[in-house]
């Protein structure tokens, strides 16, 4: 069942990915969360190959006609929705997963919920334990009472894990890592509890969690996406004919970070579950490819015709301010930088014919994930995936380009001026 004596294999941008024989086939699954950045897309991923012939899409609200315009009809033959709200009992969940004969195989877990508050404090980790983590135990509990016992589980937890959140890691983060519990608690620890103890009452199923790092994909009114805002201020920029300024330091500038593609992530979910060595393991997500805020900088300009180009950091320090989770109150981690014109993008949607829907200024707080772009906080480790046999790659400057233009499909972006992105080569 192993891929490791299978060739790989290229999915567009996608390259390098693990294959399966073909005695590996009629799988089925759960995906919860598939109306989210990370599930939407690791549903495109696993739908790319028809080894599975059924995913069960467990989630409040269906996919979009948007979302579901990116699959194709073979695709969309093979899932089915199941209307389910986690934070409802157990015994209701079960019997909506009898109701609509789930058996799945696999069960894959992105689902998130944002409280009211955001940002990184102490106050925000324990409103986020109390309302992600009984989502976690309810579908837990549900599965054996809908006569439910799949092989494996998959948890997708992040870089948060590492404690980075909470000031710098120790370079490169590494899996064996302990978790900071005593520094900076999270519902990631309490989940992780949930499912080794879920594995140990049923031996038959075993666990793996996977830790994206700034998570790339394109969806509908996702918080968790960091890199939607600075599309957002380069087409902004372009229109009025203004520079694009870095709001960070020159440490954040010229400091190489990993980034995490939310589709190369489902490739490697897939390949964790499906490969017997990794059961009970958890692997670091990663692109491959380490980019500067300079260099991204660089290709936003570019890639919306941002006439007057680019403006790098004051070397003043002065001026910069840093609020890192645990201290609380209203400073903006980015420092500072200039503010996004909002008449601007009220003047761009106006002007599109009703291809750019999305206002983000409506609602700003559901665009925190920005705030925390240029804090500098370690870079993970690629050893593991690496010694299991795991080698998928993309271009991270072609992935954020292959995102910014789906968001203009789901009306969030307008279009850029430059067809392709330059891959790092």
């Amino acid at each position: 069942m192993s891929s490791r004596d299978r060739p790989l294999r290229t999915c567009g941008i996608y390259r390098n990915l693990p294959e399966f024989g073909p005695s590996v086939s009629g799988l089925t699954a759960i995906i919860c969360g598939a109306t989210g950045v990370s599930g939407f897309h690791a549903l495109r991923a696993l739908l790319s190959s028809p080894r599975w012939s059924r995913i069960f899409i467990l989630s409040r609200s269906p996919l979009s006609s948007t979302a579901r315009s990116f699959l194709s009809n073979e695709q969309l033959f093979r899932t089915t929705y199941v209307s389910v709200d986690l934070l409802s009992s157990a015994e209701t969940i079960s019997q909506k997963l009898s109701e609509a004969k789930v058996k799945a195989d696999y069960v894959f877990y992105y689902a998130y919920l944002q409280p009211v508050t955001n940002g990184m404090s102490a106050d925000v980790a324990q409103d986020l334990i109390n309302v992600n983590v009984p989502m976690f135990r309810n579908l837990l509990d549900a599965l054996p009472l809908a006569n439910t016992t799949p092989k494996r589980i998959l948890l997708q937890t992040g870089g948060k894990n590492y404690g980075v959140h909470a000031g710098r890691g120790r370079t490169p983060l590494v899996e064996s890592d302990p978790q900071p519990r005593l520094i900076a608690d999270n519902f990631y620890y309490h989940q992780e509890d949930l499912l080794k103890a879920f594995c140990e009452k049923h031996p038959g199923t075993s666990w793996n969690v996977i830790r994206p790092m700034g998570i790339i994909g394109a969806v509908a009114n996702s918080p968790l996406n960091g890199y939607t805002c600075f599309g957002v201020y380069a087409a902004v920029q372009a229109h009025k004919g203004e520079p694009l300024e870095f709001g960070g330091n020159l440490d954040a500038w010229q400091t190489e970070q990993m980034h995490s593609s939310a589709r190369l992530t489902g490739y490697l979910s897939e390949w964790a579950v499906l490969e017997p060595e990794c059961a009970n393991q958890a692997f670091n997500a990663l692109d491959g490819t380490t980019l500067s805020w300079d260099r991204l900088f660089e290709a936003f300009a570019s890639w919306w015709g941002v006439s007057k180009g680019v403006v790098g950091p004051d070397l003043d320090e002065s001026k910069y301010r840093t609020d890192l989770s645990l201290g609380g109150g209203d400073a903006n981690p980015l420092g500072y930088g200039p503010p996004v014109n909002e008449d601007a993008w009220v003047e761009m949607m106006a002007k599109s014919d009703g291809k750019l829907t999305w206002n983000p200024f409506k609602d700003k707080d559901a665009n925190f994930m920005g705030d925390f772009g240029y804090i500098v906080c370690g870079t993970p480790s690629a050893s593991k995936t690496r010694r299991f046999g795991y080698n998928g790659f993309v271009d991270t400057l072609e992935s954020l380009h292959e995102m910014y233009l789906e968001c203009e499909r789901f009306g969030m972006l307008p279009k850029m001026s430059q067809a392709k992105a330059q891959p790092l080569i």
